[in-house]
């Protein structure tokens, strides 16, 4: 039949769209009841359309304090994960010392070790030294789960560079700092943001580790955690729905200069 055949030549297509589908529902789902406004506490059935919450975000008590500072976090977690990462995974491709492939490996470690065991490893840690638990315990947790990422995402870009172009600038008489910062860097530089994006989205989005070691301190996923417990406010879908929109601009952006260099170099 005409259309069993059509449905064998676009399977794997059929198959992309589905899973795609799937995985895109529940951020729609939140889109839509960003609009709602609900009779009661709990946001999870839809009532009657209203622009209440998008005009007043911050309307719920401490929400966008805790969403600065998951932002804050965030964003010294992927500088420190970055910088960090970049100098491992440089040292782990390109020189040889004692050790080389057992630390290789434990870079893994944090990628494959449950989050909860970390978290509680990481709480008994900071007690042990005494530590306060707030922002810092934080911080230095999420440099910590997050510097495997970016190792990982760095070191598969610094493998698969061409190190004849490096050969030819030095041999263009250019020194080590100037062949890094206008040869090495650039050729590494998608590497490297895909490893900070990817540090960005876990530490904005940790809940486990952070819960264990943040003691007063109030990320927005535990303001999500906590709110659900007794109502969640519509702000909170608004919030999603703004990084969810924001995420996908960033995507594009990036699919946009990456295309238009690829003209480019055609050309």
């Amino acid at each position: 039949m005409p259309v069993l055949r059509w449905i064998r030549r676009n399977l794997i297509v059929i198959a992309g769209l589905l899973t795609l589908a799937y995985m895109i529902l529940p951020n729609i789902v939140v889109m839509v009841f960003s609009f709602n406004k609900p009779n009661g506490r709990f946001n999870y059935e839809w009532q009657r359309f209203s622009l209440d919450a998008w005009k007043d975000p911050c309307g719920v008590a401490d929400l966008c304090g805790s969403l600065s500072l998951s932002l804050q976090i965030a964003f010294w977690a992927t500088l420190g994960a970055t910088a960090l990462g970049t100098m491992v995974a440089f040292a782990l491709v390109r020189y040889r010392f004692r050790a080389r492939g057992a630390i290789s490996s434990l870079i893994f470690l944090p990628m494959a070790m449950p989050e909860v065991v970390m978290a509680a490893s990481l709480l008994t840690l900071f007690l042990n030294m005494g530590a306060q638990l707030g922002f810092w315990t934080v911080l230095i947790a999420h440099i910590m789960f997050c510097l495997s990422f970016v190792v990982t995402a760095v070191k598969a870009r610094v493998m698969s560079m061409d190190p004849r172009l490096e050969e030819a600038a030095r041999d263009l008489y250019a020194g080590p700092a100037q062949t890094f910062v206008r040869v090495t860097l650039p050729i590494a530089a998608p590497g490297i943001a895909a490893g900070a994006m990817l540090a960005f989205a876990l530490s904005f989005d940790d809940f486990i580790i952070t819960n264990f070691n943040a003691g007063s301190t109030v990320t927005f996923p535990m303001f999500v955690w906590g709110s659900a417990q007794r109502g969640t406010p519509v702000q909170i879908n608004v919030i999603g729905t703004a990084m969810f929109i924001i995420a996908v601009m960033v995507v594009l952006v990036g699919q946009l200069i990456a295309s238009r260099r690829k003209s480019n170099a055609r050309n």
